[in-house]
Formats: C-alpha cells, structure tokens, sequence
C-alpha cells in the first residue's frame, strides 16, 4: 500500500512540474531562495517562479530576452518584485558557482562611456576610468542586488549581462515553501524555519514576485543573488 501511495505522491510531484515547465519553459520552473541580496523583496526561503527569456515579455520589453530594465520601468510605471524593472537569472561565463539572480537597471552598448547613467549611490568611481567594466565592453545590463550597496558591474562580480548569459526571469514568489529545497539539500535547518516563520510572518504576503541567491560579499552587508540549479528536480536553490 505505501509502495501504491509513494509511487502515486512522486506521479503527482512530476506532473505539477511538468504543466509548469510547459508554461515557464525552463527546468526546473522554480527556484528557492537562499541568501539575502534582494531582501526585502525576495528573502530566504521564498519559492519563485521563472520563464525562460522572452516568454510572457510585457509589451514594454525593448530586447530579445523580454527584459524592462528599471530605467525603462520608471518610465512606463513596471515594476516586479517591489521595484520598477525585471529580475532577471543569469550565469557569466566561466562561473562555476550557481547564477545569479539580481534587478537589471539599464542596458549598455559596447564601447559606452555609462559612468553618466549610473547613479553614484551604487558605485565609488570617480569617473569611467574608475568604474570597473567602463567603457562597456559588450553590449549587455547593468544588475544589482536589491540589498546590494554596488552595482554588480562596479564590484567586479559581473561584466555587463549579455542576452544569451539570460536563463530565466523571475514572475512569482511564494514565501516558505523554498525552505523544503534548502532543508533537502542542507542549505537551512528545520529551526531557520521557526525563526523565520515567527512574529515577522503576519508582515508578509501570501504570493509575491521573486528573486535569488547571493554569495559574494560586495562589502555592503549583502551578496549576489545566485540560483543553485539542479536539472532533476523540479525545483533548484537560489540565494537571495
């Protein structure tokens, strides 16, 4: 009887995930967060939803992979996740350490002087000279955390995010249910959900747009926003 019950509960895991990789188009089709670079907007333990680029682009994308930068958001009144623009998942070549889930806040074009663009809250550069990756070396977006005091960019974690470096967008967060994956995998313990799930809980909503992981400590207190992906499950860590 249990064999009858574990074979039918597993039956029933792969067909959500399956009916969700039809409509997100990428596997696995979600992701938990892990660490805190997009807090408050994304926080530990949320499971977030993605599509692949391009998929349930909003009309005010202007690129191949359905991307509103926050630049671009501001303008036409986007916003995801708490804040004007997407969210976007991506992995720089030669990374080995799971993508990385942060804002895109302006598109740059190879050989751009940006320095003027950026705001200066979230790098130190006293000009482009100063400012890592400037002139652009690629056409590509400029992404940060939201928690994060630097620009991805300008703290040396990234170059501009080209569009074929793009995995996936975040659409929707669900908060808790990520810590299943983060306990599964040893990334959190049964006690990070009592803390978590405490007093702060009632000040949460229910379903909300997500992001993920962070990992590298730009010296503001927060990290990048990764996403631990696992190709058989059907839903990946991330860190936010």
């Amino acid at each position: 009887m249990w064999i009858r019950e574990m074979l039918s509960s597993v039956a029933i895991v792969l067909l959500i995930g399956l009916l969700l990789f039809g409509v997100s188009g990428v596997w696995p089709p979600m992701v938990a967060v892990e660490s805190g670079s997009m807090e408050p907007n994304m926080e530990v333990g949320d499971l977030v939803f993605v599509t692949e680029p391009g998929r349930l682009a909003p009309d005010a994308a202007q690129n191949e992979v359905g991307v509103v930068t926050h630049a671009i958001g501001e303008r036409v009144d986007y916003r995801t996740f708490g804040s004007y623009g997407s969210v976007v998942i991506y992995r720089p070549p030669g990374r080995t350490a799971s993508p990385i889930i942060h804002r895109a806040m302006f598109r740059v074009e190879a050989g751009e002087n940006w320095y003027d663009r950026a705001d200066d809250q979230y790098h130190s550069a006293a000009d482009c000279g100063e400012l890592t990756h400037c002139p652009a070396p690629h056409d590509g977006f400029i992404t940060l955390g939201d928690n994060n005091g630097q620009y991805d960019q300008a703290n040396g974690l990234a170059a501009p995010v080209k569009a074929d470096w793009v995995t996936g967008v975040a659409r929707v967060r669900v908060p808790y249910l990520g810590y299943v994956r983060l306990i599964a995998t040893g990334q959190a313990e049964l006690r990070d959900v009592v803390a978590t799930t405490g007093p702060i809980a009632t000040t949460r909503a229910s379903v909300r747009h997500v992001d993920a992981k962070d990992g590298f400590d730009d010296g503001s207190g927060a990290r990048d926003t990764e996403a631990v992906v696992s190709g058989g499950d059907v839903a990946a860590v991330v860190a936010g």
